[in-house]
């Protein structure tokens, strides 16, 4: 099994979703690893500090060309499924230092299949967005982009 067998993001207008499932073989606590602790979650996705570790624990993900955004851990189940919430409307233009009504959470959830483990993101709360349609696609993009690096350097670990 390779990334490329991977599919893409899919987009659900009628509930302002965003979601993707890829599989990767590699064992569940080292994905788990890969998604919840910063210094890991930093080598493939953007550089993430948290104040604190667990649910409550903010901080913030930076992106090279983008910038930093404020997050928060809202909820975790180790090492089935963990929860953010973050300040990311690319369509606001701007960048904001603290967790809003514009901020959407993104949930990832791990299960053990054959050969590795299953990934699902669902991202959701697009609704309260500037734009829904537009952060959508551009999350949407995003997570194929950034995922397909997770699986990059989990089998390239492997």
């Amino acid at each position: 099994m390779s990334m490329t067998d991977n599919e893409a993001s899919v987009i659900d207008e009628s509930t302002f979703s965003v979601r993707r499932t890829i599989r990767i073989a590699a064992p569940i606590e080292k994905v788990w690893t890969a998604v919840t602790e910063p210094e890991h979650i930093s080598r493939w996705f953007g550089r993430t500090v948290l104040d604190g570790a667990g649910v409550g624990a903010t901080g913030t993900i930076t992106f090279a060309d983008y910038g930093s955004v404020p997050i928060r851990v809202e909820q975790s189940d180790a090492p089935r499924t963990v929860s953010y919430r973050w300040g990311n409307d690319d369509a606001l233009g701007h960048l904001r230092d603290e967790l809003d009504d514009h901020a959407t959470v993104f949930t990832f959830t791990l299960e053990p299949v054959q050969g590795g483990t299953q990934l699902t993101v669902v991202e959701t709360g697009f609704e309260h967005t500037s734009d829904p349609a537009k952060n959508m696609a551009s999350h949407g993009e995003g997570w194929v982009s950034e995922l397909d690096k997770l699986v990059a350097l989990l089998e390239g670990d492997a």
